[in-house]
Protein backbone atom coordinates (compact mmCIF):
# COMPACT_ATOMS: atom_id res chain seq x y z
CA UNK A 1 0.00 0.00 0.00
CA UNK A 2 2.64 2.29 0.95
CA UNK A 3 4.07 1.87 -2.42
CA UNK A 4 0.98 2.62 -4.38
CA UNK A 5 0.15 5.66 -2.23
CA UNK A 6 3.53 7.54 -2.58
CA UNK A 7 2.79 6.55 -6.84
CA UNK A 8 -0.56 7.77 -6.91
CA UNK A 9 0.63 11.45 -5.08
CA UNK A 10 3.39 11.69 -7.14
CA UNK A 11 1.78 11.00 -10.68
CA UNK A 12 -0.50 14.12 -9.36
CA UNK A 13 2.16 16.27 -7.77
CA UNK A 14 1.29 19.32 -10.58
CA UNK A 15 -2.52 18.75 -9.99
CA UNK A 16 -2.01 19.76 -6.23
CA UNK A 17 0.18 22.58 -7.02
CA UNK A 18 -2.52 24.11 -9.53
CA UNK A 19 -5.56 23.29 -6.70
CA UNK A 20 -3.51 24.95 -4.67
CA UNK A 21 -3.01 27.60 -6.30
CA UNK A 22 -6.08 28.40 -7.16
CA UNK A 23 -7.36 28.32 -4.02
CA UNK A 24 -4.93 30.47 -2.89
CA UNK A 25 -5.69 33.12 -5.03
CA UNK A 26 -8.90 33.70 -3.51
CA UNK A 27 -8.27 36.84 -0.47
CA UNK A 28 -10.06 35.03 2.32
CA UNK A 29 -8.88 37.64 4.43
CA UNK A 30 -10.17 36.99 8.25
CA UNK A 31 -11.96 40.05 10.10
CA UNK A 32 -12.18 42.35 7.01
CA UNK A 33 -15.83 43.25 5.93
CA UNK A 34 -14.47 44.33 2.50
CA UNK A 35 -13.13 40.31 1.87
CA UNK A 36 -16.21 39.15 3.05
CA UNK A 37 -17.47 37.77 -0.51
CA UNK A 38 -13.67 36.31 -0.91
CA UNK A 39 -14.09 34.14 1.84
CA UNK A 40 -17.76 33.14 0.67
CA UNK A 41 -15.46 32.09 -2.41
CA UNK A 42 -13.02 30.11 -0.37
CA UNK A 43 -15.84 28.10 1.49
CA UNK A 44 -17.53 27.25 -1.99
CA UNK A 45 -14.21 26.38 -3.58
CA UNK A 46 -13.84 23.69 -0.58
CA UNK A 47 -17.44 22.69 -0.73
CA UNK A 48 -16.88 21.94 -4.55
CA UNK A 49 -13.20 20.04 -3.79
CA UNK A 50 -14.97 17.98 -0.75
CA UNK A 51 -17.84 16.77 -3.12
CA UNK A 52 -15.29 16.21 -5.88
CA UNK A 53 -13.65 13.64 -3.51
CA UNK A 54 -16.31 11.91 -3.05
CA UNK A 55 -18.20 12.80 0.26
CA UNK A 56 -21.62 12.86 -0.13
CA UNK A 57 -22.72 15.75 2.27
CA UNK A 58 -21.30 19.09 2.13
CA UNK A 59 -22.90 21.77 3.80
CA UNK A 60 -22.06 25.64 4.06
CA UNK A 61 -22.46 26.86 7.87
CA UNK A 62 -22.23 30.09 9.82
CA UNK A 63 -22.76 33.90 8.10
CA UNK A 64 -21.44 35.96 5.87
CA UNK A 65 -18.18 36.98 6.85
CA UNK A 66 -17.16 33.23 8.69
CA UNK A 67 -18.36 31.06 6.47
CA UNK A 68 -17.66 26.93 7.94
CA UNK A 69 -17.88 24.00 5.91
CA UNK A 70 -18.63 20.62 6.56
CA UNK A 71 -18.60 17.45 5.03
CA UNK A 72 -19.16 13.94 6.13
CA UNK A 73 -18.69 10.74 5.22
CA UNK A 74 -19.91 8.23 7.16
CA UNK A 75 -20.74 4.68 5.81
CA UNK A 76 -18.36 2.30 7.75
CA UNK A 77 -20.80 1.66 10.73
CA UNK A 78 -18.47 -0.37 12.43
CA UNK A 79 -15.75 1.79 12.17
CA UNK A 80 -14.76 5.12 14.47
CA UNK A 81 -15.78 8.22 13.69
CA UNK A 82 -12.94 10.56 12.73
CA UNK A 83 -13.68 14.75 13.21
CA UNK A 84 -11.04 16.63 10.90
CA UNK A 85 -10.60 20.34 11.65
CA UNK A 86 -8.80 23.39 10.37
CA UNK A 87 -9.37 26.57 8.52
CA UNK A 88 -9.65 28.46 5.06
CA UNK A 89 -9.24 32.23 6.16
CA UNK A 90 -6.18 33.51 6.11
CA UNK A 91 -3.99 36.48 7.74
CA UNK A 92 -4.04 40.01 6.11
CA UNK A 93 -1.53 41.04 3.78
CA UNK A 94 0.57 43.72 2.20
CA UNK A 95 1.68 43.69 -1.10
CA UNK A 96 4.48 45.91 -1.03
CA UNK A 97 5.78 43.87 1.66
CA UNK A 98 6.20 40.37 -0.41
CA UNK A 99 9.42 39.96 -2.30
CA UNK A 100 9.18 36.10 -3.36
CA UNK A 101 5.54 37.25 -4.93
CA UNK A 102 2.35 38.88 -4.18
CA UNK A 103 0.14 37.44 -1.58
CA UNK A 104 -2.27 36.66 -3.37
CA UNK A 105 0.05 35.52 -6.76
CA UNK A 106 1.12 32.06 -5.84
CA UNK A 107 4.16 31.55 -6.90
CA UNK A 108 6.55 27.71 -7.40
CA UNK A 109 10.07 27.84 -6.95
CA UNK A 110 12.79 25.44 -5.62
CA UNK A 111 10.18 23.15 -4.26
CA UNK A 112 8.03 25.57 -2.02
CA UNK A 113 4.90 27.64 -3.05
CA UNK A 114 4.35 30.96 -1.98
CA UNK A 115 1.37 32.72 -1.22
CA UNK A 116 -0.96 33.67 1.60
CA UNK A 117 -2.44 30.61 2.71
CA UNK A 118 -0.35 28.20 1.13
CA UNK A 119 0.65 26.76 4.21
CA UNK A 120 -1.43 28.19 7.27
CA UNK A 121 -4.23 26.40 6.67
CA UNK A 122 -4.99 25.66 3.27
CA UNK A 123 -2.23 23.30 2.04
CA UNK A 124 -3.05 21.41 5.34
CA UNK A 125 -6.75 21.22 4.66
CA UNK A 126 -5.88 20.30 0.81
CA UNK A 127 -3.36 17.60 2.09
CA UNK A 128 -6.42 16.37 3.79
CA UNK A 129 -8.41 15.83 0.29
CA UNK A 130 -5.76 14.36 -1.22
CA UNK A 131 -4.64 11.97 1.66
CA UNK A 132 -8.32 10.52 1.24
CA UNK A 133 -8.09 10.04 -2.76
CA UNK A 134 -4.70 8.25 -2.31
CA UNK A 135 -6.25 6.19 0.35
CA UNK A 136 -9.23 5.17 -1.29
CA UNK A 137 -7.20 4.68 -4.70
CA UNK A 138 -4.63 2.21 -3.05
CA UNK A 139 -7.15 0.10 -1.19
CA UNK A 140 -9.60 -0.17 -3.59
CA UNK A 141 -12.20 1.03 -1.36
CA UNK A 142 -15.46 2.83 -1.90
CA UNK A 143 -15.22 4.86 1.11
CA UNK A 144 -12.45 5.66 3.98
CA UNK A 145 -11.57 3.23 6.18
CA UNK A 146 -13.02 5.33 9.17
CA UNK A 147 -16.61 7.50 9.13
CA UNK A 148 -14.98 10.98 8.51
CA UNK A 149 -16.70 14.14 9.14
CA UNK A 150 -14.74 18.02 8.16
CA UNK A 151 -15.24 21.19 9.73
CA UNK A 152 -13.23 24.24 8.31
CA UNK A 153 -14.07 27.33 9.63
CA UNK A 154 -13.66 30.73 8.40
CA UNK A 155 -12.28 33.10 11.18
CA UNK A 156 -10.08 31.52 12.72
CA UNK A 157 -7.27 34.29 12.15
CA UNK A 158 -9.73 36.36 14.13
CA UNK A 159 -9.47 34.18 16.99
CA UNK A 160 -12.64 32.31 16.11
CA UNK A 161 -15.66 34.60 17.67
CA UNK A 162 -18.19 32.69 16.50
CA UNK A 163 -16.74 28.98 16.23
CA UNK A 164 -18.25 27.76 19.41
CA UNK A 165 -21.67 29.21 18.61
CA UNK A 166 -21.25 27.21 15.58
CA UNK A 167 -20.40 23.99 17.37
CA UNK A 168 -23.27 24.58 19.59
CA UNK A 169 -25.63 24.68 17.18
CA UNK A 170 -24.47 21.78 14.96
CA UNK A 171 -23.59 19.60 18.26
CA UNK A 172 -26.06 16.80 17.38
CA UNK A 173 -23.92 16.80 13.85
CA UNK A 174 -20.66 16.22 15.35
CA UNK A 175 -20.37 13.46 17.38
CA UNK A 176 -17.13 11.91 16.79
CA UNK A 177 -14.10 9.21 18.87
CA UNK A 178 -11.76 11.81 18.03
CA UNK A 179 -10.97 15.06 16.22
CA UNK A 180 -7.84 15.34 14.27
CA UNK A 181 -6.33 19.03 14.29
CA UNK A 182 -4.60 20.37 11.46
CA UNK A 183 -3.29 23.76 12.07
CA UNK A 184 -0.07 22.83 13.18
CA UNK A 185 3.39 22.14 12.24
CA UNK A 186 6.17 19.47 12.02
CA UNK A 187 10.01 19.52 13.22
CA UNK A 188 12.14 19.20 9.66
CA UNK A 189 11.31 16.95 6.86
CA UNK A 190 14.18 14.97 7.70
CA UNK A 191 13.01 14.76 11.23
CA UNK A 192 9.09 14.38 11.33
CA UNK A 193 7.37 14.94 14.51
CA UNK A 194 4.01 14.77 15.93
CA UNK A 195 2.66 17.84 17.26
CA UNK A 196 1.31 16.92 20.68
CA UNK A 197 0.41 20.46 22.57
CA UNK A 198 -0.72 23.66 21.55
CA UNK A 199 -0.61 26.80 23.91
CA UNK A 200 -3.37 28.82 24.90
CA UNK A 201 -4.19 33.01 23.49
CA UNK A 202 -5.19 36.04 25.05
CA UNK A 203 -4.95 39.11 23.36
CA UNK A 204 -4.95 42.94 25.00
CA UNK A 205 -4.79 46.20 23.98
CA UNK A 206 -3.46 48.93 26.27
CA UNK A 207 -3.61 52.95 25.63
CA UNK A 208 -1.84 55.05 27.83
CA UNK A 209 -2.95 58.66 27.37
CA UNK A 210 -0.78 61.97 28.16
CA UNK A 211 -2.10 65.61 26.83
CA UNK A 212 -5.28 66.21 25.77
CA UNK A 213 -3.74 66.03 22.35
CA UNK A 214 -0.31 66.40 20.72
CA UNK A 215 1.25 69.24 22.12
CA UNK A 216 4.53 70.77 21.34
CA UNK A 217 7.36 69.78 22.84
CA UNK A 218 8.80 73.21 23.31
CA UNK A 219 5.46 74.35 24.85
CA UNK A 220 5.56 72.16 27.40
CA UNK A 221 8.35 69.39 27.75
CA UNK A 222 9.27 68.27 30.72
CA UNK A 223 6.30 68.48 33.17
CA UNK A 224 3.77 67.57 30.77
CA UNK A 225 2.96 63.18 31.39
CA UNK A 226 4.78 61.57 28.00
CA UNK A 227 2.37 58.48 27.40
CA UNK A 228 5.10 56.79 25.30
CA UNK A 229 7.30 57.11 28.21
CA UNK A 230 4.91 55.89 30.39
CA UNK A 231 3.94 53.20 28.39
CA UNK A 232 7.68 51.81 27.72
CA UNK A 233 8.14 52.03 31.59
CA UNK A 234 5.72 49.78 31.86
CA UNK A 235 6.15 47.16 28.86
CA UNK A 236 9.68 47.02 30.26
CA UNK A 237 8.48 45.61 33.89
CA UNK A 238 6.51 42.79 32.13
CA UNK A 239 9.82 40.34 32.51
CA UNK A 240 12.14 40.07 35.18
CA UNK A 241 16.07 39.84 34.46
CA UNK A 242 15.61 36.15 34.42
CA UNK A 243 13.11 36.65 31.80
CA UNK A 244 10.24 35.03 33.63
CA UNK A 245 6.72 37.34 33.25
CA UNK A 246 6.16 39.40 35.97
CA UNK A 247 2.66 39.35 36.65
CA UNK A 248 1.98 38.48 40.08
CA UNK A 249 1.06 34.84 40.42
CA UNK A 250 1.39 33.97 37.03
CA UNK A 251 2.86 30.72 37.34
CA UNK A 252 0.75 29.45 40.41
CA UNK A 253 -1.48 27.28 37.98
CA UNK A 254 0.90 26.32 35.20
CA UNK A 255 2.15 22.68 35.45
CA UNK A 256 5.07 21.57 34.99
CA UNK A 257 6.35 19.17 32.11
CA UNK A 258 6.52 15.60 32.46
CA UNK A 259 9.75 13.85 32.39
CA UNK A 260 8.36 12.15 29.20
CA UNK A 261 7.40 15.31 27.41
CA UNK A 262 10.84 16.79 28.28
CA UNK A 263 12.66 13.83 27.00
CA UNK A 264 10.64 13.69 23.78
CA UNK A 265 11.48 17.29 23.15
CA UNK A 266 15.64 17.17 24.01
CA UNK A 267 15.31 13.98 21.38
CA UNK A 268 14.49 16.22 18.66
CA UNK A 269 17.17 17.09 16.68
CA UNK A 270 18.32 20.89 17.55
CA UNK A 271 21.15 23.39 17.31
CA UNK A 272 20.83 27.23 18.27
CA UNK A 273 22.73 27.79 14.81
CA UNK A 274 20.06 25.53 12.99
CA UNK A 275 17.31 27.71 15.39
CA UNK A 276 18.15 30.83 14.38
CA UNK A 277 18.76 30.52 10.74
CA UNK A 278 15.18 28.67 10.30
CA UNK A 279 13.45 30.99 12.81
CA UNK A 280 14.93 34.13 11.44
CA UNK A 281 14.92 35.41 14.91
CA UNK A 282 18.41 36.82 15.19
CA UNK A 283 18.64 36.11 19.15
CA UNK A 284 17.24 33.64 21.95
CA UNK A 285 15.94 34.86 24.95
CA UNK A 286 13.37 33.92 27.59
CA UNK A 287 13.07 32.42 31.00
CA UNK A 288 16.05 31.24 32.57
CA UNK A 289 16.12 27.30 33.48
CA UNK A 290 14.43 25.78 30.33
CA UNK A 291 15.64 24.93 27.20
CA UNK A 292 14.72 26.65 23.98
CA UNK A 293 12.19 24.25 23.08
CA UNK A 294 10.59 24.02 26.79
CA UNK A 295 10.36 27.46 26.66
CA UNK A 296 8.61 27.44 23.29
CA UNK A 297 5.66 24.71 23.91
CA UNK A 298 5.54 24.35 27.61
CA UNK A 299 6.66 27.43 29.36
CA UNK A 300 3.93 30.80 28.74
CA UNK A 301 5.33 34.13 27.31
CA UNK A 302 3.76 37.45 27.12
CA UNK A 303 4.75 39.48 23.92
CA UNK A 304 4.75 42.74 22.68
CA UNK A 305 3.23 43.09 19.34
CA UNK A 306 2.75 46.35 18.15
CA UNK A 307 3.66 49.80 19.39
CA UNK A 308 2.02 53.06 18.24
CA UNK A 309 2.43 56.60 19.16
CA UNK A 310 2.56 59.95 17.81
CA UNK A 311 2.83 60.46 14.15
CA UNK A 312 5.99 58.09 12.64
CA UNK A 313 5.04 59.24 8.67
CA UNK A 314 6.93 62.03 7.45
CA UNK A 315 9.19 64.29 8.88
CA UNK A 316 9.17 64.40 13.17
CA UNK A 317 6.16 67.15 14.26
CA UNK A 318 8.07 67.88 17.49
CA UNK A 319 5.12 67.11 19.53
CA UNK A 320 4.63 65.19 22.86
CA UNK A 321 1.93 62.64 21.37
CA UNK A 322 -1.57 62.36 23.36
CA UNK A 323 -1.44 59.03 22.90
CA UNK A 324 0.50 55.43 23.28
CA UNK A 325 -1.02 52.15 22.81
CA UNK A 326 0.33 48.39 22.67
CA UNK A 327 -1.14 45.44 21.60
CA UNK A 328 -0.03 42.22 23.69
CA UNK A 329 0.17 38.77 23.11
CA UNK A 330 0.08 35.96 26.25
CA UNK A 331 0.58 32.70 25.14
CA UNK A 332 -0.82 30.12 28.49
CA UNK A 333 -0.25 26.74 29.27
CA UNK A 334 -2.06 23.43 30.89
CA UNK A 335 -3.10 24.63 33.81
CA UNK A 336 -3.54 28.68 33.34
CA UNK A 337 -6.93 29.93 32.85
CA UNK A 338 -7.25 33.07 30.56
CA UNK A 339 -10.36 34.27 32.91
CA UNK A 340 -7.55 33.73 35.56
CA UNK A 341 -4.63 35.26 33.45
CA UNK A 342 -6.57 38.62 32.33
CA UNK A 343 -7.31 39.25 35.73
CA UNK A 344 -4.10 39.12 36.93
CA UNK A 345 -3.34 41.17 33.85
CA UNK A 346 -5.69 44.12 34.82
CA UNK A 347 -4.76 44.22 37.75
CA UNK A 348 -0.94 44.62 37.31
CA UNK A 349 -1.44 47.50 35.22
CA UNK A 350 -3.68 49.01 37.39
CA UNK A 351 -1.08 49.08 40.25
CA UNK A 352 1.74 49.76 37.90
CA UNK A 353 0.65 52.67 35.95
CA UNK A 354 1.40 56.22 36.88
CA UNK A 355 -1.22 58.32 37.97
CA UNK A 356 -0.10 61.13 35.82
CA UNK A 357 -1.78 59.29 32.96
CA UNK A 358 -5.08 57.81 31.91
CA UNK A 359 -5.17 54.31 30.25
CA UNK A 360 -7.73 52.14 28.39
CA UNK A 361 -7.11 47.99 28.69
CA UNK A 362 -9.23 46.04 26.92
CA UNK A 363 -8.89 42.32 27.43
CA UNK A 364 -10.35 40.38 24.40
CA UNK A 365 -11.20 37.03 27.01
CA UNK A 366 -14.39 36.84 24.16
CA UNK A 367 -11.74 35.25 21.69
CA UNK A 368 -9.55 33.95 24.17
CA UNK A 369 -8.39 29.83 23.87
CA UNK A 370 -7.72 27.52 26.49
CA UNK A 371 -4.11 25.29 26.43
CA UNK A 372 -4.62 21.85 25.54
CA UNK A 373 -2.44 18.88 25.43
CA UNK A 374 -3.10 14.90 24.24
CA UNK A 375 -3.02 12.71 26.50
CA UNK A 376 0.57 10.88 26.13
CA UNK A 377 -0.17 7.26 26.04
CA UNK A 378 -3.21 7.63 23.67
CA UNK A 379 -4.01 4.63 21.27
CA UNK A 380 -3.99 7.57 18.15
CA UNK A 381 -0.76 8.63 18.58
CA UNK A 382 0.45 4.88 18.25
CA UNK A 383 -1.10 5.09 14.91
CA UNK A 384 -0.22 8.75 13.83
CA UNK A 385 3.15 7.52 14.53
CA UNK A 386 2.90 4.62 12.15
CA UNK A 387 1.10 6.63 9.29
CA UNK A 388 4.31 9.14 9.44
CA UNK A 389 6.60 6.86 9.21
CA UNK A 390 5.11 5.51 5.92
CA UNK A 391 4.18 9.11 5.07
CA UNK A 392 8.20 10.21 5.89
CA UNK A 393 9.75 7.48 5.53
CA UNK A 394 11.23 8.30 8.59
CA UNK A 395 10.14 7.70 12.67
CA UNK A 396 8.40 10.97 14.12
CA UNK A 397 9.71 12.44 17.54
CA UNK A 398 6.88 14.12 19.43
CA UNK A 399 7.06 18.08 20.16
CA UNK A 400 4.78 21.19 20.59
CA UNK A 401 2.86 23.67 18.74
CA UNK A 402 4.12 27.83 20.67
CA UNK A 403 0.94 29.03 18.95
CA UNK A 404 -2.97 28.37 19.51
CA UNK A 405 -6.55 27.26 18.46
CA UNK A 406 -10.11 25.86 19.31
CA UNK A 407 -8.12 22.56 20.22
CA UNK A 408 -9.48 22.57 23.75
CA UNK A 409 -13.00 24.13 22.94
CA UNK A 410 -13.73 20.76 20.50
CA UNK A 411 -12.32 18.60 23.05
CA UNK A 412 -14.24 20.05 25.51
CA UNK A 413 -17.52 20.54 23.86
CA UNK A 414 -17.11 17.15 21.86
CA UNK A 415 -15.93 15.15 24.58
CA UNK A 416 -13.34 13.80 22.90
CA UNK A 417 -9.43 13.29 22.66
CA UNK A 418 -7.36 15.77 20.45
CA UNK A 419 -4.26 14.64 18.27
CA UNK A 420 -2.95 16.99 15.78
CA UNK A 421 -1.17 16.72 12.71
CA UNK A 422 -0.43 19.91 10.03
CA UNK A 423 1.93 20.09 7.14
CA UNK A 424 3.67 23.61 7.99
CA UNK A 425 7.30 23.87 8.90
CA UNK A 426 9.06 26.64 11.78
CA UNK A 427 10.54 28.27 8.58
CA UNK A 428 6.96 28.45 6.61
CA UNK A 429 6.55 32.52 7.83
CA UNK A 430 3.15 32.27 9.10
CA UNK A 431 1.67 35.36 9.29
CA UNK A 432 4.34 36.69 7.61
CA UNK A 433 5.39 37.95 4.42
CA UNK A 434 6.57 35.40 1.27
CA UNK A 435 4.61 32.68 3.90
CA UNK A 436 5.31 29.44 1.99
CA UNK A 437 4.76 25.65 1.63
CA UNK A 438 7.01 22.76 1.17
CA UNK A 439 5.46 20.43 -1.64
CA UNK A 440 7.24 17.44 -0.73
CA UNK A 441 6.07 17.93 2.98
CA UNK A 442 2.49 18.23 1.46
CA UNK A 443 2.47 15.02 -0.30
CA UNK A 444 4.24 13.64 1.93
CA UNK A 445 1.39 14.49 4.65
CA UNK A 446 -1.13 13.68 2.74
CA UNK A 447 0.69 10.08 2.29
CA UNK A 448 0.45 9.89 6.14
CA UNK A 449 -3.31 10.39 6.17
CA UNK A 450 -3.92 8.07 3.48
CA UNK A 451 -2.25 5.45 5.92
CA UNK A 452 -3.45 6.92 9.22
CA UNK A 453 -7.16 5.82 8.69
CA UNK A 454 -6.74 2.29 7.83
CA UNK A 455 -4.58 2.50 11.39
CA UNK A 456 -7.50 4.21 13.19
CA UNK A 457 -9.81 1.91 12.06
CA UNK A 458 -11.72 -1.63 13.76
CA UNK A 459 -8.86 -4.25 14.10
CA UNK A 460 -10.00 -6.19 10.95
CA UNK A 461 -9.91 -2.75 8.14
CA UNK A 462 -6.39 -2.48 9.22
CA UNK A 463 -3.42 -3.27 7.06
Amino acid sequence: MTDRVHAYLAERRDRVVEELTGWVRLRSVAGESEHDIDLTRSAKWLAGALRDTGFPVVEEWGATGWPAVYAEWCETPDAPTVLVYSHHDVRAAKDGQWEETPPFEPALRDGRLYGRGTSDAKGQVLAHLWGVRAHLAATGRTAPAVNLKFLVEGEEEAGSPHFAQVVEEHRDRLDADLVVFSDTVLWRVDHPAICTSVRGQLLAHLEVRGPLRDVHSGAVSGPAPNPVLELSELLARLHDDKGRVALPGFYDDVAEASERTRADLAALPFSDEDWLTRSETRGIGGEEGYTVLERLWTRPAVEVLTVVAGDPVGPPTGAIPAVAAADLGIRTVPDQKVADVAGKLRRWVAENIGDHVDYELTVAEETGQEPYRTPEDHPALDALADAMREGFGAPPGRMGNAGGGPAELLARTLDVPVVFFGTGLPEDRWHDSDERVSVDVLLAGAATLAHLWPRLATPHERR
